[in-house]
């Protein structure tokens, strides 16, 4: 440790704002420039990340070698999601002729990348939920987006058909827990599934719930039987150990964003002739927007393929007008280039071929469950007997609509609000 501890010492970290290198993100890319890549040397690159903390100091330093030194900077984006609401470290310092800090070359080349998919699309009862996940890669890092070859880290990591299903969410939790624990969300607070819903949501909860008539608030907005899975617990420590991993590797997430749409707006979209296909791929353009704010960069978002659309132009909202070059218009795969915001391709089982598309598909479906879980405990809540249900079209889902009828009509809920009526136009 004394070797590190003398190494941090003698590199000059000059930060654009004063803040230290306390958090930890800024531990594994220090981890990074150290050349502590051993997965066993994780504890050493942290108390190295302490040592250079007490030598920034919250108000910045000088270069400790003569004014004479020849100074490469190189920008640095770590995540903001491993410091406490504090804005980035924006860039470092190194000497030129530092030989063991050679890797930092690779993050000038780090671009911003984007995956994007739903959960719910097809359901009768349940919001569809719009997520998108962004990340800083590298040029090593953009491997592990595309793994050549499976890994221990498919196994939780993956299209989350494959690895989480109605009544096992506890692995889609973990991810999305840590992901907000980590700062990705709109804010680090998720001591309640509550306060994690509303960190990873876009919209505000005012304007979630801004169609909902007040009598029927409750069917979707009720707190009491929330609660985090035990599981979920358990699984936390592997998954922010997967995530450091990735960071290691250069892909380091910064921020996740969910678009819930709910039934109500669903059916006034269908009565309106727009298809949940065109719903689904609009909250993917704002989710691509926003993401691209955040990032301050040009993006290369990968989404799932929406629809069965190959060309997706004519049903593009947020992006229709926007100057575009298409690249490829296919079956398996629609791709764009939009000045200023970057490449947006649509690309069939993105889900299962993208780990950016993998993590936003498991959050989406965690936060689905948590919706679908507070209607059924809403209605269970007066009778136990209804079954706990998934909200696809299945008999036990038909069976709570026919159990809950008689309660809705007392207590009129309007059924635009429960259920999807009408599914829209093919496009």
């Amino acid at each position: 440790m004394s070797a590190i501890a003398s190494k941090v010492r003698s590199t000059t970290v000059r930060a654009a704002r004063p803040q230290g290198l306390a958090h930890v993100a800024g531990a594994h890319y220090l981890a990074e420039l150290l050349g502590l890549r051993a997965r066993g040397l994780r504890r050493a690159a942290l108390m190295a990340a302490e040592v250079a903390e007490k030598t920034v100091g919250e108000a910045g330093f000088e270069p400790t070698t003569s004014s004479s030194q020849s100074w490469r900077t190189t920008r640095l984006c770590y995540s903001p999601s491993f410091d406490a609401g504090l804005g980035p470290v924006e860039a470092i310092g190194l000497s030129a002729g530092d030989e063991e800090c050679a890797s930092v070359e690779s993050l000038k080349n780090a671009t911003f990348h984007i995956g994007a998919d739903e959960n719910g699309l097809g359901p009768r009862l349940g919001p569809m939920v719009v997520t998108a996940v962004l990340a800083k890669v590298t040029l090593k890092g953009r491997g592990l987006l595309h793994p050549d070859a499976k890994s221990e880290l498919d196994s939780r990591l993956d299209d989350s058909k494959k690895l989480v299903a109605f009544g096992d969410c506890a692995l889609a939790e973990a991810w999305t827990r840590a992901l907000v624990e980590r700062g990705a969300g709109r804010h680090k607070h998720c001591e309640t599934p509550d306060e994690l819903l509303d960190a990873v949501c876009i919209d505000t909860r005012a304007e979630l719930q801004r169609p909902c008539p007040t009598h029927v608030l409750s069917q979707c907005w009720r707190t009491d039987g929330d609660a985090f899975d035990a599981r979920a617990s358990g699984l936390l420590p592997t998954v922010a150990r997967d995530l450091d991993e990735l960071a290691l590797g250069g892909v380091d997430i910064l921020a996740v964003r969910c678009v819930v749409v709910c039934n109500h707006r669903l059916n006034e979209a269908a009565e309106a002739g727009k298809s949940r296909f065109k719903v689904d791929l609009n909250a993917m353009e704002r989710l691509v927007l926003a993401l691209r704010e955040l990032a301050g960069g040009e993006v290369n978002a990968v989404c799932g393929k929406v629809g069965g659309y190959a060309h997706y132009e004519e049903a593009f909202g947020p992006l229709a007008g926007r100057l575009h070059t298409v690249l490829e218009e296919s079956r398996v795969r629609s791709a764009y280039r939009f000045p200023g915001l970057g490449e947006l391709s649509f690309a069939m089982d993105a889900d299962a071929n993208h780990r950016l598309v993998a993590l936003a598909s498991l959050v989406g479906k965690y936060v689905r469950e948590l919706s679908m879980s507070r209607i059924v405990h809403h209605y269970r809540r007066d009778d136990a007997s209804l079954p706990l249900v998934s909200g696809y079209h299945d008999p036990v889902t038909a069976r709570f609509v026919a159990g809950t009828q008689a309660r809705r009509s007392d207590e009129n809920v309007p059924n635009t609000c429960f259920e999807r009526t009408k599914r829209g136009p093919p496009r």
